[in-house]
């Protein structure tokens, strides 16, 4: 893949590029991340998501915390390169509205027929044989998906979007990335596509660009998101002690 500036935040590269360069390069293959506040603290906890992180090909900068105190720790300055616009962006390009050119995996069926009637609107020829339901992966630990591989062994498809949420997608991006005989474009892309369809709060554009979309899901859904953010605020800390290394693994009993 062709080399790009990035900023080392807590030991992981975070792609210092703008929208349009990360859609440039996700139509060359391979695994793109978009690590959120509260993923980020889960290095201190979880090897396995850390090493879907160091195993990526691209980190976008999609935690507007993260932007922040890598500025501030002068790490580097980092562009606001979101997941949701990354995929707005990318779904604006020809080859990804042609018939068996993406494949979605999807957290349940009601999200499925929801997101499936938003992509035809936007002009992608797609349909429930494009997607596959995600079982309910391990939270910790390792994750694997024997079914969704053969799936995609058998479909050949250019663009594989994982829609499963923070945690367990980028694991199983990692571990599609290295079972997968192609290279296709691997994209752990969460909750966007519920942002623009309906199946989760809408994030308007604006939002997105000064980094307030959890401001909005916090609003919407207090109870869960309230003290999923709060949590995040640990980020603050792990930066101003470990700034560009890694942290170490706590021992968790």
């Amino acid at each position: 893949m062709k080399k790009f500036p990035s900023v080392r935040f807590l030991g992981v590269n975070l792609a210092a590029i703008e929208v349009s360069e990360a859609v440039h390069l996700a139509c060359r293959g391979g695994l793109f991340l978009a690590p959120s506040g509260p993923g980020l603290c889960d290095l201190e906890f979880d090897k396995e998501y850390r090493n879907a992180l160091l195993g990526a090909d691209v980190n976008l900068p999609d935690s507007g915390l993260a932007i922040l105190l890598a500025r501030f720790l002068r790490m580097g300055r980092l562009p606001r390169t979101s997941g949701l616009g990354f995929l707005e962006a990318l779904l604006e390009r020809p080859e990804l509205q042609k018939a068996g050119a993406t494949f979605w995996v999807m957290p349940s069926r009601e999200s499925m027929e929801r997101n499936l009637v938003w992509l035809r609107k936007k002009g992608l020829q797609v349909c429930a044989d494009d997607c596959y339901i995600a079982p309910l992966y391990p939270k910790r630990g390792p994750v694997a998906d024997v079914d969704l591989l053969d799936r995609l062994c058998k479909r050949c498809v250019r663009f594989v979007f994982v829609c499963t949420g923070s945690g367990t997608q980028e694991k199983l991006g990692l571990w599609l990335k290295e079972n997968l005989p192609d290279r296709p474009a691997i994209c752990c892309i969460g909750a966007a596509i519920g942002f623009l369809s309906g199946d989760q709060v809408r994030i308007p554009n604006w939002s997105d660009r000064m980094c307030l979309g959890w401001l909005f899901r916090c609003f919407s859904e207090p109870k869960k998101f309230v003290p999923r953010y709060a949590a995040a605020t640990r980020l603050i800390w792990l930066a101003l002690r470990h700034h560009s290394e890694p942290p170490p693994i706590a021992q968790i009993f």
